[in-house]
Formats: C-alpha cells, sequence, structure tokens
C-alpha cells in the first residue's frame, strides 16, 4: 500500500509519527496528578500558617507540578498587597498556559496539511493516469491502475492521519481549558488565604 501510494506518502508517514508521538507526550504531560496535585493547596496554605514554609520549599513546590509553579509565584510576593500578588500569580500562570499547550499548534498543523497533502496524491495520481491513457490508449487497464492506486491510496492515508490529529487536537485543547479554569479557581484560594492571614 505505501509503495502503491508513490513519494507523497513519505511526509503523510512522517506526519502520523510526529502526530502519535505529541499525542503520547501531550497523554503523559497532561495528566491530572501531575498538573493539579489533590490539596496541594491546603498543604501549602497549612505550612504557611504554622511558619514551616521555607524558601527552598518554595523551589520545590516550584518544580512538582504546574500548580505548584503558579502557587510559589503567589508565595514569593505573599508580604505585597492583594494586587501585586494576584499579578505575579497570573504572569506565572501564562507562562505554565503556554507550556501546557506545547506542540498542541503541530498537532493541529498536521490535522490541516494530512489532507492537503493526500489531495496532492490524488492529483498527481489522476496526472499519472492520463498520461497512461496518452501513451497507451484506454484499452489496458494496468497501465490506469497504477495512477488510480496512487491517488486513493495517498486520499485515504491523508484523511486518517488528520481525522486522529483533528480528535485528538480538540480533545487536548478542552482539557488545557479545564486545567486552566481549576487552576485559576485554586490560585484565586491561595491569593484569598495568603491575603486574610496577614
Amino acid at each position: 500500500m505505501v509503495k502503491s501510494g508513490g513519494w507523497l506518502m513519505v511526509p503523510i508517514i512522517l506526519c502520523s509519527m510526529v502526530s502519535v508521538a505529541i499525542i503520547v507526550e501531550r497523554f503523559w504531560s497532561l495528566r491530572i496528578d501531575k498538573v493539579l496535585p489533590k490539596h496541594l493547596v491546603a498543604t501549602v496554605w497549612n505550612a504557611v500558617k504554622n511558619d514551616t514554609f521555607q524558601t527552598s520549599d518554595i523551589e520545590t513546590l516550584s518544580r512538582k507540578s504546574a500548580l505548584g509553579r503558579i502557587l510559589s509565584a503567589g508565595l514569593i510576593n505573599r508580604n505585597q498587597p492583594r494586587e501585586r500578588i494576584k499579578e505575579s500569580i497570573e504572569e506565572r500562570g501564562r507562562e505554565v498556559v503556554h507550556e501546557l499547550e506545547r506542540f498542541l499548534d503541530i498537532l493541529g498543523t498536521i490535522s490541516s496539511i494530512s489532507p492537503l497533502l493526500g489531495l496532492l496524491g490524488t492529483v498527481v495520481g489522476m496526472i499519472s493516469v492520463f498520461t497512461s491513457i496518452t501513451m497507451h490508449g484506454v484499452g489496458d487497464p494496468g497501465a490506469l491502475a497504477g495512477g488510480i492506486s496512487q491517488a486513493m491510496v495517498t486520499t485515504a492515508a491523508g484523511l486518517s492521519v488528520a481525522i486522529v490529529s483533528l480528535v485528538f487536537y480538540r480533545y487536548f485543547r478542552r482539557r488545557v481549558d479545564t486545567i486552566v479554569v481549576e487552576m485559576e479557581r485554586e490560585a484565586i484560594k491561595m491569593v484569598d488565604v495568603l491575603h486574610n492571614n496577614r
């Protein structure tokens, strides 16, 4: 099948490999327990309230999860006015969201270009068919089969890669949006408890 699709199968196969790699990586990176550990705000708040939270703990918190990175920005500025705490959390939040969306644009691009590569394969295959007709006439089905096969195989391959990529692109976009909403909720809790404690 790959051979019958011609040289255009090479970029389609490369797109499928990149797409699968991104899908696996995003599933691993966007695990809820990794990005939004349970009871993190409560744990941090208890440590702050009991005055057992050190500067080294902030660095450790920042390395452990995406939510930890956002909370650490607020903790560094916990003695500042509420607006400054909120502003520092928002700045860090933008960085974290950018990381959560990593590779999703590539996945979206693959879902857009794969059908175009398939369409290009169709055009190249049809050109081959018409060239065969010009040279051999319509009496030799074997001469026409190669071009028709190339047209169909590249179209099917391109659409298959595009459909899978688009489904997971939409899924991961939605997942990132959900995570961001939850992180905002947790960050606001932290701002409130830091402000009310003073």
